[in-house]
């Protein structure tokens, strides 16, 4: 029986042409973000599992991968909590970029601006159930700013995410947007009491699975009949394009001024799922995605857990993967890059190749070398499928001249 040499469930290989093509994304995202005076940042894949489960996660927090103890520690943990797996772990893997973010600007904070714009992109966990859309292992790209109190903070943010969103060829991506302040107002007027309104945002953050009729039917399950009968209310006036609220109202103005009206809609629906929220929130959608693929928004009381004080916080992220499977896949061959064929693997022409090879590299030309095999159709073929474009031969004695260059299997 063969064994089983797929990678683990919910992850993926990447093949050539698929890493290329995810990584020209990654890079017009990066560029644009960079271009918008962001500063790129690293963190570490591993943070302390206490961080990662304080309750600034939300529900993720249940779904980071834990790490054992290692050595000594390990033994004595296993000595002492019995049955207990949480005892056995002191670290995690990041299910997001923010909790580290966090972590990084308390550590880092004397050495950065007073205003610090950061970018981070890579690779994050969460221990999910794979589907559609949904991975074990995916990317995020996020940016995100410390330290600006005002709206210039989302105004910048959207601006910059919608510019990198177009560099890609998702010039057709709009954000919907909603105010802390303003659900925590509605649930007020719904009749929810402040301790349940965690509760009651889980419920209304389901209206796009279980439309109306179901959230008005949870809520009078979880709150009674009062509120039931004033949600209702209330979803029957949300029909059509809804002017944007006082609080939002400088957003609005500011990225309908850049780039026209139509890219930001107010949805007094939207929740999303994290507690740390205390503002403007953003959701990113596309007409050929059913989910969205990004969102954020302003966090002012999560940095002052680590650092002591609160510090004016948002940040967005734009769903990587999601993103890449909306863009056009990397087709046909690039032309500029090379396969440079060695007639023979004499000494003579293994250093005229390299030569050659030097001066298309100098030229611009990403090039691969090849010994030339019985069917060399075939070969180019294959390299053809492989991105490559171009093609020229290397004898011993053959001068190489770039002018020389022939396209592959024209």
């Amino acid at each position: 029986m063969a064994k089983d040499v797929h990678p683990p469930r919910g992850m993926r290989d990447f093949l050539p042409l698929e890493k290329s093509h995810r990584d020209q994304i990654l890079t017009q995202i990066r560029e644009t973000y960079l271009s918008h005076g962001f500063q790129e940042i690293e963190t570490p894949a591993l943070e302390d599992l206490a961080r990662l489960t304080s309750g600034q996660g939300g529900d993720n927090e249940k779904l980071a991968f834990r790490v054992m103890k290692r050595g000594a520690e390990l033994e004595s943990a296993l000595f002492a909590s019995g049955d207990s797996a949480d005892g056995l772990a002191d670290l995690g893997l990041r299910y997001d970029l923010t909790v580290p973010l966090t972590r990084y600007y308390a550590t880092n904070r004397a050495k950065l601006p007073t205003v610090f714009k950061a970018l981070q992109t890579g690779p994050v966990w969460r221990a999910e159930r794979p589907q559609k859309g949904r991975y074990r292992q995916f990317v995020q790209c996020d940016i995100d700013i410390i330290g600006e109190s005002s709206e210039l903070a989302e105004i910048e943010l959207l601006n910059a995410s919608l510019d990198a969103l177009a560099a890609i060829g998702l010039a057709d991506a709009t954000i919907r947007v909603n105010h802390r302040v303003l659900l925590a107002n509605l649930l007020d007027g719904l009749g929810v009491a402040e301790a349940d309104r965690g509760q009651a945002m889980i419920i209304i953050d389901k209206l796009d699975k279980i439309f109306a009729e179901g959230v008005i039917a949870e809520l009078g399950e979880k709150f009674g009949a009062k509120v039931a009968e004033a949600a209702s209310g209330w979803l029957s006036t949300l029909e059509g394009v809804l002017d944007a609220p006082a609080e939002l109202a400088a957003i609005f103005n500011a990225i309908e001024a850049r780039h026209g009206k139509g890219k930001l809609r107010f949805d007094p629906t939207l929740v999303r799922g994290m507690g740390y929220y205390t503002g403007p929130i953003f959701e990113i959608e596309h007409p050929g995605s059913g989910s969205s693929i990004g969102g954020g928004g302003r966090y002012d009381g999560m940095v002052g857990r680590w650092l002591g004080q609160d510090a004016p916080a948002v940040g967005i992220s734009i769903g990587f993967e999601r993103a890449v499977d909306l863009v056009d896949g990397a087709e046909g061959s690039d032309p500029k890059a090379l396969v440079l064929v060695l007639n023979s693997n004499s000494p003579v022409c293994v250093a005229a190749a390299l030569n050659a090879q030097a001066e298309a590299i100098a030229a611009g030309y990403r090039v691969r070398l090849e010994q030339r095999p019985k069917k060399l159709g075939n070969l180019l073929e294959s390299m053809q499928q492989q991105g490559f474009g171009s093609w020229a031969q290397i004898g011993e004695g053959d001068p190489f001249n770039i002018k020389d260059i022939k396209l592959l299997l024209s």
